[in-house]
This record gives C-alpha cells, sequence and structure tokens, in this order.
C-alpha cells in the first residue's frame, strides 16, 4: 500500500505520546519489541528508552545503516537488496523479520529509507521510506513518501513507526 504524506512533521509532544502508547499498549499485555532501523539511526529505539518504564517492553534495537550490516546483523538475503534495494517493502519485511530472528521479542518493526537530502532516484525520490511490522505469525509492509527536509523525513518516519506499531499490534491483541 502506497500513500502520499504532508510535509508537516510531527512535534516533539505528539512523538513522545505516541511513544507512551506503545510502551503501555506493550506492557499492558507482557509483550517485548524490537527494532530494526536504517536511516533513522536509532531514534525509534531512543524515542521508546525516553519513557519511563520501557524496559518492560523494549527488548533491543538494531541500527544497520549499510547493506552489509543489514546482511550480517539480521540476516537480509543479498537477492532481496540485489533485486529490489535498500529501500524497498521487502527489504523492511526482511529486517523485521531478521530482528524477530535475533531476539526474543514478540514484536519488531523495521525502517528503511531515502531521508535526503542526497540519494534519491526516479523511482525512489528522496523521502521514500519503507516500513514493516513483524509478529510471529504476520508480517506488514508500507511504503510512505514524506516531504521536507531531512531531520523531518527522520520524524516523520519514526512517528509513522511508531503509530503503524500500535495499529498492528491492536488488531493482533484483543
Amino acid at each position: 500500500m502506497k500513500s502520499a504524506e504532508s510535509p508537516k512533521s510531527p512535534d516533539s509532544c505528539a512523538l513522545e505520546a505516541t511513544a507512551y502508547r506503545v510502551v503501555h499498549l506493550l506492557s499492558d499485555n507482557a509483550q517485548r519489541l524490537a527494532t530494526a532501523e536504517s536511516c533513522t539511526g536509532g531514534w525509534v529505539a531512543q524515542a521508546l528508552t525516553a519513557i519511563p518504564g520501557s524496559s518492560s517492553c523494549f527488548d533491543r534495537g538494531f541500527v544497520c545503516y549499510s547493506n552489509d550490516a543489514k546482511r550480517e546483523m539480521l540476516g537480509v538475503p543479498s537477492e532481496a537488496l540485489d533485486r529490489h534495494g535498500a529501500v524497498s517493502e521487502a527489504t523492511a519485511a526482511a529486517m523485521a523479520l531478521g530482528a524477530l530472528r535475533h531476539s526474543p521479542a514478540d514484536w519488531a518493526l523495521s525502517i528503511t529509507g531515502v531521508a535526503g537530502p542526497d540519494g534519491g532516484t526516479p523511482a525512489k525520490p528522496v523521502g521514500t521510506v519503507c516500513f514493516a511490522w513483524a509478529g510471529r505469525d504476520r508480517c506488514e509492509t508500507r511504503t510512505r513518501h514524506f516531504e521536507g527536509s531531512r531531520e523531518a523525513v527522520r520524524a516523520q518516519s519514526v512517528f509513522c513507526a511508531l503509530e503503524g506499531l500500535v495499529d498492528f499490534v491492536s488488531i493482533m491483541v484483543v
């Protein structure tokens, strides 16, 4: 599923509130999360661990900026990177599933994208970000297109990843 996003970045209060929602949702259900981040460089992990009590639900975070790190730390197949590229839903899914394989977490999220200001192509312009949310029995991917500065693209990516996780986990947790 692909969609365009407005250039409006979430403010720090919105990011913090969403991180609180994630921590409480997972903690209330005695579940743990692992993250796999590329273009956000660990910002999701930072947002979550800034919340008191997050140690009850945040297991670990992988920052895999290079393709080598994606392969070595998460087991992302070279063929996925060669065929689809680092910024693709296939790679995002492989990252999230790799985070699950390399942790005892119940859930994983991943982010890979082109934050800019350089690195975009006509097929994957700056602001293209791919996400995946995975559980032991399900994986969902999404591509979004954000506008704005590098910081704005990254902030929007963190917010989208956390909001997406709340939606993904809420469907699975009764």
